[in-house]
């Protein structure tokens, strides 16, 4: 075991990933915190466990208010579109303006700092597909640990978004917000550097048996010791996927959701109010220190804001795949959004799944295709702009 987790504390996991209500899961999870031993190589899975241990907390006290009905409004927002994004920052950044300024969202725009308390979501067009713009409450230093009472709140919306947004505030020392805000993903396990490997574990009943998928390599170890690692946590029915260079402790680390990473791009708002010469600096300065995208603009004005659309598709790594009936001349106007990398049996998964059943084989047109046309198997990875038409045991399908 990577940790080395003694037995004991091994089968209080076992205990958790069985349990069925929050109830049972808080329980199970401060038994198993119990029984991971203090040392250094433990030390992110235990902060990992208390922070879950808070979550639950915070998620029954809000479903025993809302039962009561005294509750305050769900912080969930389910995703919609090609990808959700999380809009993030201090007070007063300009991210409710920027929302209204890029969606048809209805958002209270105001000076007033946290006017925002809950989240609030909206659409973003861009060609044929949408992307689903959410303004979380601000951020300030602390947020994660507590100092705000929707800060962990917050953090779970970035933690399950697709990209972040980081609005920051040029004319209020923008790199110091930018640096206390990376700080705060930190603390809750999020990175926006792309790490040069990591791993995705699906887990659903309706996967029999691991099934691992290698997009790069495993550097330590081979595919049978990965799914004894698994196996060694309950984990037998999951499909896992490994992008990049990859190493034991990676997976272990995608068991336990200690690492998170999440595109990001940072928004210089307020451009309007200091010179031009101080905005490119900034711009400089985060792309050269941090590696991430970086737009200058003025929500108010409207400036920089048709490079966003495009820039969100960039960093969101997803793919267009668009779906043709046999026989048929044209391609569905509204195409399959997938992740980059994805394999004609993901797409039908987002299809319809029950078509796997009846697979024969798909042809495809498109960049990933050697020819028009051209006969394919599941595993056979698509890119943006294919079009696949399904071929199936079933009688003119």
């Amino acid at each position: 075991m990577p940790t080395n987790l003694p037995a004991e504390a091994r089968a209080r996991w076992l205990k958790y990933l069985e349990a069925r209500t929050r109830e049972e899961k808080l329980r199970a999870l401060q038994e198993f915190l119990s029984a991971v031993p203090k040392h250094k190589g433990t030390e992110n899975l235990r902060a990992w466990a208390r922070r879950k241990i808070a979550e639950l907390r915070e998620e029954i006290e809000e479903r025993r208010a809302r039962r009561s009905g005294r509750g305050p409004p769900s912080f969930f927002i389910e995703k919609e579109g090609a990808a959700q994004v999380v809009i993030i920052g201090y007070p007063n950044a300009g991210k409710s303006s920027l929302l209204k300024a890029l969606t048809n969202a209805r958002v209270a725009v105001s000076e007033v700092p946290f006017t925002t308390k809950y989240p609030v979501p909206g659409m973003l067009k861009f060609e044929d597909i949408q992307f689903q713009l959410v303004e979380a409450p601000a951020v300030i230093k602390g947020a994660s640990q507590g100092a705000i009472w929707w800060g962990s709140r917050v953090m779970g919306l970035a933690r399950n978004s697709d990209v972040l947004l980081i609005v920051v505030d040029l004319t209020s020392e923008p790199l110091n917000q930018l640096e206390s805000i990376i700080n705060e993903l930190d603390e809750s396990g999020i990175v926006l550097s792309k790490p040069r490997g990591y791993v995705k574990i699906s887990r659903s009943k309706a996967i029999h048996g691991l099934k691992v998928i290698v997009y790069g390599r495993v550097v330590d170890s081979s595919i049978t010791d990965v799914k004894n690692l698994l196996k060694s946590y309950g984990i037998r029915n999951a499909e896992v996927k490994i992008y990049g260079d990859v190493s034991i402790n990676d997976v272990e680390k995608a068991i336990f959701e200690r690492l998170t990473y999440r595109p990001g791009i940072v928004i210089l708002n307020k451009a309007d109010l200091v010179p031009s010469s101080y905005s490119n600096a900034i711009s400089s300065k985060v792309r050269r220190r941090l590696s991430l995208e970086c737009v200058i603009t003025s929500a108010l004005k409207g400036w920089g804001l048709e490079s966003i659309p495009r820039l969100l598709f960039k960093v969101s790594n997803i793919i267009r795949v668009y779906t043709k009936e046999p026989n048929s001349s044209k391609p569905s106007p509204k195409p399959l959004a997938l992740p980059k990398g994805s394999r004609v049996e993901d797409a039908l998964k987002e299809l319809r799944e029950e078509l796997l059943k009846y697979f024969r084989y798909a042809r495809v047109w498109g960049p990933s295709a050697k020819y028009p046309g051209e006969r394919v198997g599941l595993e056979h990875v698509l890119d943006d702009g294919d079009v696949i038409e399904v071929r199936t045991t079933i009688k003119g399908v």
